[in-house]
């Protein structure tokens, strides 16, 4: 299954079951539809609202159960209804899209947090709604897990969300750290960017810790593929700090070779 565009789409296709691969694509389907819609192409901002407000309209019509002419949406319907998922949280999805277009500045860390409650946090809701393991203990660590995984791909994509004049971390850390948007600009990397980045890598690391129990309480399958986002996205923040916090010209991204390490250290968990 193909995740080149949503990243915050956790899929280890090899350990789905075949049973829910069909709902997995189809939710994956509409989250990376509606994130193109805010990204994607030339269209101007307010066609971009007003289309992600129609996938919104959609969802109403889900809630009154009436039909939609849309195939996508037909296929969402038969999902929503068969595994009894929370409308929100696609609703949360699209709120965070809408922010995309909107917003490109966040002023601290509590209003980026805001933004991964609906834009990550929805995606592992779902998935325990899928594998009937979405009781109040298992949506805080999941919370916790998604939002890291969000803020681990913001401080790997610095450099590729400031080609989209986007600033994901929080201008508060930048003044602390003495850091500014032309530095950003320029790619310099001293003192004071590895200090920002190494306390951005620590508190995702601490935030990603905190949850991480989750995946050694999930069974079977489901348990080992958290066991491995967890390990990936802990990973990345080796990486980051490795390259000596320099993403402008060394993008951490998983290679072959890690799925080794990855594995070894799921086993070890």
């Amino acid at each position: 299954m193909p995740v080149e565009h949503y990243e915050n789409f956790p899929v280890a296709s090899l350990l789905l079951p075949a049973r829910l691969r069909p709902a997995v694509e189809t939710i994956y389907r509409f989250a990376r539809t509606a994130d193109d819609i805010a990204d994607e192409g030339d269209a101007s901002p307010e066609q971009r609202l007003r289309d992600l407000s129609a996938f919104e309209a959609e969802l109403d019509v889900i809630e009154k159960n009436s039909s939609s002419e849309s195939l996508l949406f037909k296929a969402l319907t038969v999902v929503i209804r068969e595994h009894q998922l929370p409308l929100q949280s696609f609703r949360d999805l699209l709120s965070a899209f809408k922010q995309d277009v909107s917003t490109t500045r966040y002023a601290d860390f509590a209003a980026l947090l805001d933004y991964c409650k609906r834009s990550a946090n929805p995606v592992g809701c779902l998935m325990l709604h899928l594998y009937q393991k979405a009781d109040a203990a298992n949506l805080h660590d999941s919370d916790a897990i998604c939002s890291a995984l969000q803020l681990i791909n913001f401080w790997q994509d610095v450099a590729v969300d400031w080609q989209k004049q986007r600033i994901y971390l929080p201008l508060a850390d930048l003044q602390r750290f003495g850091v500014s948007e032309q530095q950003i600009a320029d790619g310099i990397v001293n003192d004071a960017w590895r200090a920002l980045m190494l306390f951005e890598t620590i508190r995702a690391r601490e935030l990603m810790m905190s949850g991480a129990p989750l995946a050694k309480r999930l069974p079977g399958r489901l348990g080992w593929e958290l066991r491995l986002v967890v390990q990936g996205g802990l990973c990345i923040l080796e990486k980051i700090e490795q390259a000596d916090c320099d993403v402008f010209r060394h993008r951490p991204k998983l290679g072959k070779t890690d799925w080794i390490k990855l594995v070894w250290r799921a086993i070890r968990m």
